[in-house]
């Protein structure tokens, strides 16, 4: 049956308003996605287990070029930059169950680790400055711990191997981390988080990690 003339024409003013339109919006919403998928992105903080750095309810600022710049939606580098190290906070995966979570790298390929009372020796040195007991130092980032609830289980001495990370909590003692679910491929952090963005009972703040 041929479509009579008027019906014709509304069908092509349509056709015409979806592409000048809606197609457009179509591909702003694309890139945006895809921007996030491989340039910045955010993590809203749903535990205790990093405190007292990161506190439930934070929301943080993920660089997700940080060690890689990677095509959208995918874990492949086109441009390289490197591993995580020791005393950045990461988001990536769960090994156990896929959760996306979000923890600090302790140990790198090539460490040795051993972790008595929720406290890090790393190739046999301890990492409290000035002998406190609830500081880490990790280069030149100082890391507050939480012990309020002991130091949770402990690792015997470790040789990290290579291409794998070990990532714990800040909160020792409540943590499910590498402790529980074991060290993580290199490849499988999506980015770095740089700082906290917001938090309840303050609203905005920029409090760099």
């Amino acid at each position: 049956m041929e479509i009579a003339e008027p019906e014709r024409s509304r069908t092509r003013r349509t056709l015409d308003r979806l592409r000048t339109d809606v197609l457009p919006l179509l591909v702003l919403a694309a890139l945006m996605l895809a921007a996030r998928s491989s340039f910045a992105n955010h993590y809203h903080v749903p535990s205790g287990s990093m405190q007292p750095t990161l506190q439930p309810g934070d929301r943080v600022a993920v660089d997700m070029t940080a060690y890689g710049v990677r095509i959208p939606f995918t874990l492949f580098d086109v441009v390289p930059r490197g591993g995580p190290r020791p005393g950045e906070v990461v988001v990536f995966d769960s090994p156990a169950d896929g959760t996306r979570l979000i923890k600090r790298v302790v140990a790198v390929a090539g460490d040795t680790v051993e972790l008595v009372d929720g406290r890090l020796r790393i190739n046999g040195a301890a990492l409290q400055p000035g002998g406190l007991v609830d500081v880490e130092r990790f280069g030149a980032r100082e890391v507050a711990l939480d012990l309020r609830h002991g130091g949770g289980p402990g690792i015997v001495p470790t040789v990290v191997p290579d291409g794998m990370v070990l990532v714990l909590g800040d909160h020792r003692g409540r943590s499910a981390d590498g402790r529980y679910f074991g060290l993580v491929p290199e490849r499988e952090f999506y980015g770095r988080a740089i700082a906290v963005y917001h938090r309840r009972g303050e609203g905005f703040i920029w409090k760099r990690l």
